[in-house]
């Protein structure tokens, strides 16, 4: 009798279920290979390879978003998310982005946020001054805009959005117009 632990033994080190020699990961999805190609996007992992990024995705100016994670790319259903570049010196048109909520991660660079505060009597403009390493949280509607100060040093950020597709809303100025929203 073996004492070696299975897939259904809660003994198995770590806690972590093992397969049986021969069944694969995803036993439902067969081998690698054509066949696996075949399984529905949302039945299986995918690997979008830094090169692979798709530039075919919404834009404001002064900027180039890459998609990684979308509806089109994976079959994502609820999450966007892939990289923004900035390029030294420039800034992005003034935008919001719907519904969606983003999170933005920088990666590289010294990316700059601007945004209207109006919880006072008076709007002020304010500026958020990030570095690698650095979180941004953009709620959905909120009018905003990238700015790379930087004459020399390109910024690069990842963006996660909880809409499958990049929502990109260009406005003339972060201020309301007039008879509705920015």
């Amino acid at each position: 009798m073996s004492t070696e632990p299975t897939a259904s033994d809660p003994a198995t080190p770590g806690g972590a279920a093992r397969t049986e020699p021969g069944a694969g990961f995803h036993p439902h999805l067969g081998e690698a290979g054509p066949a696996q190609d075949d399984a529905p996007l949302r039945a299986r992992l995918h690997h979008i390879r830094a090169g692979e990024l798709d530039g075919g995705t919404a834009q404001s100016g002064g900027m180039r978003r890459f998609a990684a994670i979308s509806g089109r790319t994976v079959g994502s259903a609820k999450l966007w998310m892939g990289e923004t570049h900035v390029a030294p010196a420039t800034a992005s048109s003034d935008h919001h982005h719907g519904e969606s909520e983003t999170a933005i991660h920088v990666v590289s660079g010294h990316p700059e946020f601007v945004f209207l505060d109006d919880s006072g009597d008076q709007p002020v403009e304010v500026r958020l001054k990030t570095g690698p390493g650095d979180y941004v949280f953009v709620p959905p509607f909120v009018p905003h805009r990238e700015e790379n100060p930087d004459p020399d040093e390109p910024a690069v950020v990842v963006i996660a959005r909880s809409t499958q597709e990049a929502i990109v809303v260009n406005l003339p100025s972060l201020h309301p117009q007039p008879g509705g929203r920015a």
